[in-house]
């Protein structure tokens, strides 16, 4: 487990091995989600343009509007 001192101004240095599995690199900017509990999930942010076309060719397959609303109603029922 990795841990890290929290400075007098709430700054800390994040080890090598959490900017290595989240990538980081100088200059990169980093999300803090609070989760119930007390925990912090620490993810890499990513600039909106980087997101282009991360979905392209993942499928060819188009739903319909009937297929989307009984999908939705399925998981509202936990079906």
């Amino acid at each position: 487990m990795q841990e890290s001192t929290v400075t007098t101004k709430g700054q800390t240095t994040l080890p090598k091995d959490v900017r290595t599995a989240l990538k980081l690199h100088p200059g990169d900017r980093v999300r803090y989600m609070i989760l119930d509990g007390g925990e912090v999930r620490l993810v890499r942010s990513r600039p909106v343009m980087q997101l282009a076309g991360l979905l392209k060719d993942r499928t060819d397959k188009r739903a319909t509007l009937e297929e989307i609303e009984e999908a939705i109603a399925n998981g509202a029922s936990g079906q």
